[in-house]
């Protein structure tokens, strides 16, 4: 069975106490986990009033009364103004932050540096819409963000903007932290990516006003899928790009 990425995050903490604990960028599967812990309190913020519904909902029991889930957006300097957590957790936030707070990501990490206690990991994805990968599940992979990425834009949305780790590894440095360790993590692609991605093409081309363009997608889209999911079944998934995990603590 495979390891997910909050099973390292555990194992990398080892015996450390978790303490007070800040999901820093929370959904239904980091609430799940943070839930799990053996925490003094925990703290999740999301930019998303749906998607603070869609983790409340996934919570398996009762939040304890010193939990709090949280609406915010980083760009404002009162969310969690003069607190501190032992613990924060950035899951795949310096991507979906493009959503809420266009070309700030630079900022992300000076802003949350004074919450850090103790530790932060964070978890980030090497970007895989530049460039031809030299393989057909890389292409594959590729021609799904692509398309993705512009059905969005057309559709006057915002796109994730994904950042190398190279690039993170820079920018924690240069926000004061002391990057303790780092690991990439290959990964293995399946129907439910293929699926869930080329959905959001979808509902993306049911908002357009040209009618005869969202045909036109929806037929493109259509038929990537078919290819996708064939080529992931004969190759028992489409392996391509990798994710990251980096611990880091206070310089």
């Amino acid at each position: 069975m495979a390891t997910s990425l909050y099973e390292r995050v555990a194992r990398l903490h080892g015996h450390r106490p978790w303490g007070q604990v800040l999901d820093a960028g929370t959904g239904p599967a980091s609430i799940r986990w943070l839930e799990s812990l053996d925490s003094e309190r925990w703290t999740a913020v999301t930019g998303s009033e749906r998607m603070r519904e869609k983790s409340h909902a996934a919570l398996q029991q009762p939040m304890r009364e010193q939990d709090r889930l949280l609406t915010g957006n980083w760009m404002d300097p009162a969310l969690l103004q003069d607190e501190q957590f032992d613990v924060v957790l950035a899951d795949y936030l310096l991507g979906a932050i493009e959503g809420f707070a266009p070309y700030w990501q630079d900022k992300l990490f000076p802003r949350v540096r004074p919450l850090v206690r103790s530790r932060l990991y964070l978890i980030g994805l090497q970007p895989y819409v530049q460039g031809l990968p030299d393989t057909d599940a890389g292409r594959l992979i590729n021609e799904i963000g692509r398309l993705r990425d512009a059905c969005l834009l057309m559709a006057g949305d915002s796109p994730y903007r994904e950042y190398p780790l190279d690039w993170t590894l820079r920018h924690l440095e240069a926000a004061s932290f002391r990057v303790v360790d780092a690991h990439v993590l290959p990964i293995t692609y399946g129907a439910r990516f293929i699926q869930s991605q080329l959905a959001m093409c979808t509902q993306a081309a049911n908002k357009l006003q040209d009618r005869r363009l969202a045909v036109a997608l929806l037929q493109h889209v259509a038929e990537l899928e078919a290819r996708a999911l064939a080529a992931s079944q004969q190759l028992g998934g489409l392996a391509h790009g990798s994710d990251y995990l980096v611990v880091a603590e206070p310089a």
